[in-house]
């Protein structure tokens, strides 16, 4: 039978599991957002989708670069999930 310690491990991992796949396009939307609020405040050009359709097409290219990474981490999180799952019933 699981106990709370072993809900509260699992949903601890669970965490860990969202911030490691979250964190990289984070970061990298926050470095590209930052670079281009520089390059505004530099050139005092104050458009607004200047900000938008950057920081969008390297989020999604960075997805598609780091869509290994986070599909093996969310596989690894799955299968030890199903294997803790199978284990106790």
């Amino acid at each position: 039978m699981y106990s709370s310690s072993d809900t509260i491990s699992t949903a601890r991992d669970a965490i860990m599991v969202m911030l490691q796949i979250g964190a990289p396009i984070m970061l990298i939307a926050l470095a590209v957002g930052l670079v281009i609020s520089l390059v505004q405040a530099l050139t005092q050009i104050q458009e607004m989708t200047l900000t938008f359709v950057p920081k969008i097409l390297i989020i999604f290219v960075s997805l598609i670069f780091l869509m290994p990474f986070m599909l093996s981490t969310l596989v690894g999180f799955t299968r030890g999930l199903m294997d803790t799952i199978v284990a106790g019933g």
